[in-house]
């Protein structure tokens, strides 16, 4: 008797740099049997803080911008996932997707445990020694604290620095 294989489940994370663009395309194309993959695409927004601290007393954003940030984060978090599932689709790969708040390095990492993946493929966007140190990396980061493989995918030498 034939044993059943196992579907693997692959997360993708997507954000709007077309570094993770180019993360997905490459995995799409060099990985195998993706068209049975179980494929998750996952978007990450930053959670708004309501409250500004300029060089005096602090402000607070009136309900109505509040809403007016959320409903903007949730656009573009629809756009990015949109663009996702249409290079999905021209190469016939089914997905499904998943929007999250809060630090993308966290919140990456709590979905591939969460999620059981057997793989976390992300971008790289190629930045210098001197701002991965002042902006940390997100990739690096889940490198180090995912407990599945991670594909780091550097964008080709052109897309590197956008």
């Amino acid at each position: 008797m034939a044993e059943e294989q196992k579907r693997m489940k692959l997360l993708v994370a997507v954000d709007e740099s077309e570094g993770s663009l180019y993360a997905l395309r490459w995995a799409i194309d060099h990985l195998f049997g993706l068209e049975q993959a179980a494929v998750t695409l996952v978007n990450v927004q930053p959670i708004f803080q309501p409250f500004i601290y300029p060089a005096g007393p602090v402000v607070y954003a009136t309900p109505a911008v509040i809403d007016s940030v959320k409903k903007a984060q949730e656009q573009n978090a629809a756009a990015i996932l949109a663009r996702a599932l249409r290079i999905c689709k021209e190469k016939e790969i089914k997905a499904e997707t998943l929007i999250l708040q809060g630090d993308a390095k966290d919140k990456i990492c709590e979905a591939a445990e969460e999620l059981h993946v057997d793989l976390l493929v992300i971008g790289s966007r190629g930045l210098g020694t001197i701002k991965r140190a002042l902006l940390g990396s997100v990739s690096n980061y889940c490198v180090h604290h995912v407990n599945c493989p991670v594909l780091v995918v550097k964008p080709p030498p052109k897309l590197a620095h956008q």
